[in-house]
């Protein structure tokens, strides 16, 4: 692994942890795509940092059992603004 992606991974690790961040919020953040992020986290980061690595799979745990939920508030909110434009 280089050293560019060596410190990405670390800065992503750091970034999910602190904001409690989504996968796609932390992609957007560093303009990587999403199977990037996702691959930094569950296969480098690991050997990299074992302590930080198990802070994001707790914080990844957690979206994505809360996953559901903000799909539908977000549906919610979607016919909400529609409703208002009619």
């Amino acid at each position: 692994m280089n050293k560019r992606t060596y410190n990405r991974v670390i800065l992503e690790a750091e970034y999910i942890v602190k904001h409690g961040a989504t996968v796609r919020k932390t992609a957007s953040v560093f303009g990587v795509g999403k199977s990037t992020v996702h691959k930094d986290m569950t296969e480098r980061l690991e050997p990299i940092s074992l302590y930080l690595y198990d802070k994001v799979k707790k914080v990844l745990e957690i979206n994505l059992s809360e996953r559901h939920i903000r799909g539908g508030l977000a549906t919610k909110t979607k016919y909400e603004q529609q409703k208002k434009r009619n």
